[in-house]
């Protein structure tokens, strides 16, 4: 889709109810990861976010890990309604994107810059934070409806041991995504008096 990119802004929501079908090939999947990756900043240009990009069975073992993980934790009451939350809103998708930091490019730079040592995990999840927005934005712009979910810690070891991915990269966000079968909910928006303060 031709957007601008205020619009593009202004139309990324959250999509749970997703199929799992695709708007492009898999390689142009991959290339918006690769934009992201080349031009999101990052501090001292540390380039500490990694991303994995599950299709297909990976991204349906993602979500069986995900719930076998919490039927050990979730009442068999509540279960029932997280599986079904799961199996409805992100692995019915048509992938999922894994966002990481780098925990050893963040420790060698706090080795580096000792004064800045305590905000650089900070930083970092500045920088992640801005490419999740960027591939969020741009698979929307593609067709797609995505979210944002949050399984980790629960399910760091498991991630980290199916896809044999570094210990040191720190699990921080999942993103499902596929073809939007339903609207968005509305979007309440608080006063922007409260939230912003100009001084000229």
């Amino acid at each position: 889709m031709e957007r601008n990119l205020k619009e593009a802004l202004e139309h990324r929501r959250s999509y749970y109810a997703l199929s799992n079908q695709t708007t492009l090939p898999d390689d142009n999947i991959e290339e918006i990861l690769d934009f992201a990756a080349l031009h999101i900043p990052s501090a001292f240009n540390s380039q500490s976010t990694r991303m994995v990009l599950l299709l297909k069975e990976h991204h349906q073992k993602l979500w069986q890990i995900v719930k076998e993980t919490l039927q050990k934790t979730v009442p068999p009451p509540a279960f029932a309604t997280t599986e079904t939350k799961i199996n409805k809103s992100f692995a019915s998708g048509y992938g999922t994107v894994l966002f990481f930091e780098d925990r050893s490019v963040i420790e060698n730079l706090q080795k580096a810059f000792p004064l800045y040592q305590d905000k650089f995990p900070e930083w970092s999840q500045q920088t992640s934070a801005m490419h999740q927005l960027a591939v969020w934005t741009m698979l929307e712009d593609a067709g797609f409806g995505a979210s944002l979910q949050h399984y980790n810690p629960l399910i760091d070891k498991q991630v980290i041991k199916e896809w044999e991915l570094p210990e040191h990269w720190n699990l921080i966000a999942q993103m499902p995504f596929g073809i939007p079968l339903a609207p968005p909910a509305k979007k309440e928006f608080k006063p922007l008096c409260e939230r912003i303060k100009v001084f000229k």
